[in-house]
């Protein structure tokens, strides 16, 4: 893990952004369309971090953007060059654009001033949506990742946000994937290869203490 100062230095509240992965209804909620991914990010506490983060956001005045993942309801433009995207074509809950599926979850708080994007296609938040002009134009040089899934959308999101210059933080206690024991793994031997692993707790510590100095 990295030292208060390190991480304290990543996580200037005025360049810094909070990217939610995927949190939506049709995700994490009760009525999932992959209930094992639900369950996980709820009995883990991810949701419950993910949520306590987005709330710190809006309390120090770090900008939030959430990205979900939806499909026309005539499936026009959506991915089917892998397994992952066919299977989900079956799934018997859909994320269809406009339905309580692709909402945030509940538990978390969506205010005025979030940003979401939606994506048709594709595996990442970022390669192919408008994520990437929105952070610069916000002045974005960090980009905090939680959410699900650990399997696939996480890390495909540090991956891109590296690639186009973003430090990346990732809360190891925010993000969940399938099953339980893959997420550590992919944490240790993959994501804090890239990006600086930290816990929500120490994330949180850091903002408040920036948004008192400012």
């Amino acid at each position: 893990m990295p030292s208060h100062a390190q991480l304290s230095e990543r996580l200037d509240p005025v360049s810094t952004v909070l990217l939610t992965v995927e949190c939506q209804q049709g995700v994490v909620g009760p009525d999932s369309a992959l209930p094992e991914l639900a369950r996980e990010a709820r009995s883990s506490g991810a949701l419950r971090n993910v949520a306590r983060l987005v709330a710190a956001a809006h309390g120090t005045g770090v900008q939030v953007v959430h990205a979900i993942a939806e499909r026309r309801p005539d499936g026009r433009g959506a991915s089917r060059n892998a397994r992952l995207f066919r299977a989900a074509e079956r799934l018997p809950v859909q994320q269809l654009s406009g339905s309580t599926a692709v909402r945030v979850a509940p538990e978390i708080e969506v205010a005025e001033e979030d940003l979401v994007v939606r994506r048709l296609h594709g595996l990442s938040p970022l390669h192919g949506t408008d994520v990437d002009a929105l952070l610069r134009n916000l002045g974005c040089r960090t980009l905090i990742v939680a959410g699900v899934s650990a399997n696939v959308a996480v890390p495909n999101a540090v991956f891109d946000a590296v690639n186009l210059g973003y430090a990346a933080v990732v809360p190891a206690d925010a993000i969940a994937g399938v099953p339980a024991d893959y997420t550590p793994a992919m944490i240790r031997h993959t994501l804090a290869l890239v990006a600086t692993v930290s816990t929500t707790d120490e994330v949180l510590g850091c903002l408040e203490r920036a948004h008192r100095r400012a």
